[in-house]
Order: C-alpha cells, then sequence, then structure tokens
C-alpha cells in the first residue's frame, strides 16, 4: 500500500498531509483509512497538542475520487457505502478533541472542501480555491457540506458557494469568514504551522474542554445562561495542576518586571 498520508511534528502540532499529489490528492478509501489511523495516532501522542491538515502538490483535496461518485449510482447499499467511506474523513475530523486547522495551498474541491471546513480554522494561500462543485455534477451535496458551510459563513455566502457555483479565492474566503486569513504560498506552511503551535502550547485537557464549549455555545439561547454553562467549567479548569504552574510563573516575571 503506497503512503497516501504523512506525518510531521512541529512545535507540538501534527502536520498530516495528503501526498497523492499526481492525483491532485483526491479522496479514496484507502486515503480515508490511512488518514483515520494517523489521526487517531496524532490525537493519542501526549506531546501533540494541535492538528494542522494541508495536501502535497499544487491541490490542497480535489474531492472525492470519481469511482466514488460513480459508485453513487449504482443501487443498494453499495451505493450507500461508497460515500460513507469518504465521509468517515471529516467525520473523524470534525471528533478530534485537538485544535484542527487547515493550511488550504490550492484547490479545495467538493469533499476537499468539506475536508477543510470539518477543521476549526482555515487558513489559505494565495493559490487557494473553494469550491462545492456538487451541483454542477447533478449531485447533492453531502458530507454535512451545507451544515458546516453555513456554520462557517451564514446563509447567503453558503448559497453563493452551493446554489450559484461561486468559488472563492483565498481573498474571497477571508472576506466572507470562510478562511481565518491569507498568505503568499511559499510563507503557508511556516505561518500555519506558527498559528497552530499557540494552540498546541495550552493544557490539552483544558482546550479540549473549550473547543467543546465553542460549539456547545450555539444551542446556548442567553448570556445569563453563557455564564453559568462556563463557571463549571472555569472552576474545574482552576484545579487542574497547569493553572497554579503557570500562575506562579505569570507571578515570576510580573515581579522581575518590578525590580
Amino acid at each position: 500500500m503506497p503512503e497516501l498520508i504523512r506525518r510531521d511534528d512541529r512545535d507540538g502540532v501534527a502536520v498530516i498531509t495528503l501526498t497523492d499529489g499526481d492525483r491532485r490528492n483526491a479522496l479514496t478509501t484507502a486515503m480515508v483509512a490511512q488518514f483515520i489511523d494517523v489521526l487517531d495516532a496524532a490525537e493519542a501522542d501526549p506531546l501533540v497538542g494541535a492538528v494542522l491538515v494541508t495536501g502535497e502538490g499544487p491541490a490542497f483535496c480535489a474531492g472525492a475520487d470519481l469511482r466514488h461518485l460513480m459508485a453513487a449510482a449504482s443501487d443498494g447499499a453499495r451505493a450507500e457505502q461508497s460515500l460513507r467511506s469518504i465521509y468517515a474523513a471529516f467525520l473523524r475530523l470534525h471528533q478530534c478533541t485537538l485544535a484542527t486547522l487547515a493550511a488550504v495551498n490550492g484547490p479545495a474541491v467538493g469533499a476537499g472542501m468539506n475536508l477543510a471546513l470539518a477543521c476549526d480554522l482555515r487558513i489559505a494561500g494565495q493559490s487557494a480555491t473553494f469550491s462545492s462543485r456538487f451541483l454542477s455534477l447533478g449531485l447533492h451535496p453531502g458530507g454535512g457540506h451545507t451544515w458546516m458551510l453555513r456554520n462557517a459563513v451564514g446563509a447567503s455566502a453558503t448559497a453563493a458557494a452551493v446554489l450559484f457555483g461561486q468559488d472563492l479565492s483565498g481573498a474571497e474566503a477571508e472576506r466572507v469568514g470562510l478562511a481565518w486569513c491569507t498568505v503568499p504560498d511559499d510563507q503557508l506552511m511556516d505561518r500555519a504551522v506558527e498559528f497552530a503551535a499557540r494552540a498546541a502550547s495550552v493544557p490539552r485537557v483544558v482546550a479540549a474542554e473549550a473547543k467543546r464549549t465553542v460549539r456547545e455555545m450555539a444551542s446556548v439561547p442567553s448570556y445569563e445562561e453563557a455564564v453559568e454553562y462556563e463557571i463549571t467549567k472555569q472552576l474545574w479548569s482552576a484545579r487542574q495542576e497547569e493553572f497554579p504552574r503557570r500562575m506562579a510563573e505569570l507571578t515570576a516575571r510580573t515581579s522581575r518586571r518590578r525590580v
């Protein structure tokens, strides 16, 4: 089995790279299986505090392999299984307890856009493009595409991308909030690792709880309830070993500056 996914660790960040650049990193069941295995190992590694996903070559991910899309037109369980085998990558990435960042180095199309959307945040290179493309194939969006996209950018931008086929450059993705920022291609990985390393530098258990809170806040109806929801978690975090240690370091640094 060829290596379709590579992991390199930098500054506490597991950099997970799709490596089938000759095929523009189109997703196959083999690639998805390797992706999940590598992500599982990264999440289980106590030295890893964040995950960065990117693509090798000119594309981030050109979508699902055409064989899987064609299989969707077959009858019975085979059609559904063909699609679900690709969805597994997005679902596993969305379930990751670590902070996840996509460094979008080129086209992210269809299922490839889903892979980027499943991350907590996206940074785009100048060569990045985000393309829904499902409807242009005569295919309804799948893999939670519309849910993730609407949560990221709202109803209007989702309609533009899905219904009106509007492709977004890196700069346009930044404008609508799909990408946090756009950087020159030759700076993308260094900037993305530097950004992800900030998330990797905080206590893992507290970061995982904060990530859960950010998601759950979507269903909290009022500010008062949000305050009550957070206080239990904040008190819990104050009792973890990292909080007093870091406070002691901060106090020592403050004292030195005053001398």
